[in-house]
């Protein structure tokens, strides 16, 4: 099947009202994005969390089944397929999003039976077949069932996991309730569920995996304040590998809650605690 190519490639890009990641193609055509910020993210994010996972794999996803939970436009399955997966599944809830992938798949020129790319909601979808990898990436924090998202990931069979989330920062299990500002991100509703650092760890374990909170590889923060903060993280998981040999994230701590309100709003709290009291 040859690629698609040319103006007809740069027709169909423009058919989309905004794409979330660049992608670059033959002739100098690639897709558009609101900001120079979100490229750099794409990029650190890839050598953050892709050198960790080929670390383990030999630095080749030969001959591996990889399953993309929250695809978006399929850059971490695109990564997959170039990094020598056999095949890939992309699930998204968004359509907009999987009639991207499927675009930059076919403009790539990549065989058709490498990949697929499902529009579903993730809770009701059949999954068929087994994986040997699951990419879960700015997802676990975008939905309000944490619990359901990991038996779906150890439906799959997966050996290894990769996820990528916000956290909430407290030094122990919890989830802390948010409403999400962006519709287009939630899964199933806008209230979501964030989860603390060994909150991610104790679900993983519960499944059957060993974690590794990932130590930062960012040489560039331009886009990544989150990170900075200490608000986000990666982890990498794995059933049998080893993950002796993966630098891990120090814990991020901060005040409590109250210490970080406004003098005014501080006083006012503490007085209402010592009526309490």
């Amino acid at each position: 099947m040859t690629p698609i190519a040319g103006s007809e490639l740069e027709e169909r890009i423009a058919s989309f009202p905004w794409w979330y990641y660049r992608f670059e193609f033959d002739g100098g055509v690639r897709t558009p994005v609101l900001s120079g910020a979100s490229v750099n993210r794409a990029q650190q994010l890839h050598r953050y969390l892709f050198d960790a996972l080929l670390g383990l794999t030999g630095g080749s996803l030969r001959g591996l089944r990889v399953l993309d939970l929250g695809c978006n436009a399929g850059l971490w399955s695109l990564r997959a397929i170039e990094a020598g997966a056999e095949f890939v599944l992309g699930v998204d809830s968004l359509e907009m999003a999987i009639e991207q992938a499927r675009l930059v798949f076919e403009a790539k020129g990549v065989a058709p039976e490498r990949y697929r790319f499902e529009h579903a909601d993730l809770f009701a979808f059949e999954l068929e077949g087994r994986f040997d990898v699951v990419l879960c990436l700015d997802l676990l924090d975008q939905l309000a069932r944490p619990v359901e998202l990991f038996e779906l990931i150890a439906r799959s069979g997966a050996e290894l996991l990769v996820i990528e989330t916000s956290l909430t920062p407290v030094p122990y299990s919890y989830f802390e309730l948010r409403h999400l500002e962006d519709a287009l991100t939630a899964v199933d509703q806008r209230l979501v569920l964030v989860p603390s650092r060994e909150a991610v760890v104790e679900l993983a374990a519960e499944h059957g995996f060993k974690t590794a909170p990932l130590a930062h590889r960012i040489s560039d923060y331009t886009g990544l304040e989150d990170y900075r903060r200490g608000r986000r993280l990666g982890f990498l998981c794995a059933k049998r590998a080893p993950l002796d040999g993966l630098a891990v994230a120090r814990q991020h701590r901060e005040p409590p809650w109250w210490l970080q309100l406004p003098a005014a709003g501080a006083r006012g709290l503490g007085a209402r605690l010592r009526r309490r009291s």
